[in-house]
């Protein structure tokens, strides 16, 4: 399994680089079926769509929601750089999807452990099992580098 979870996040990753090419906070989500087949992809989008919304995980769930035709993603899993804030754990649980996968945690708005543990919840009817520290030091330095880069340039407007 942790061959499957590296492979799959160095593919997260590598859209995570598309929205710190973008200058957007890099963070990269890819959505697999229980097969190994990719059916969707996304990387955090929140500033070139002017979209509170456009986080890489939404973008991956539409687009492998798109890819079959429904709305529910049984069976599938979800690799994310980061660890998914509180609105993308909840589209997570209500995809049905069984386990999302991170890299890194994140302490201040991290919804599947750390801060909030929507993914484990009894409370809701879905429950999504979830790995932590896949590849956490490779995910952890994109963002890294990222804000290193913003405090450099003088800019908030990323953050």
């Amino acid at each position: 399994m942790t061959n499957r979870n590296e492979y799959f996040m160095k593919l997260a990753l590598r859209e995570a680089d598309k929205a710190f090419a973008a200058e957007e906070i890099p963070i990269g989500a890819i959505v697999v079926s229980p097969k190994g087949e990719i059916l969707g992809k996304g990387y955090n989008q929140r500033e070139q769509l002017n979209d509170p919304t456009a986080h890489a995980e939404m973008l991956a769930i539409s687009a492998a929601a798109n890819t079959i035709g429904d709305w529910r993603l049984d069976g599938c899993s979800i690799y994310v750089t980061l660890e998914p804030c509180p609105m993308c754990a909840g589209a997570i649980v209500n995809a049905r999807i069984e386990t999302v996968i991170f890299g890194t945690t994140d302490t201040g708005a991290g919804a599947c452990g750390s801060r909030f543990d929507i993914c484990g919840s009894n409370l809701l009817n879905h429950k999504t099992s979830v790995v932590s520290g896949v590849m956490e030091e490779q995910c952890r330095q994109v963002l890294s580098e990222f804000f290193t880069q913003v405090r450099q340039r003088g800019s908030t407007s990323m953050t």
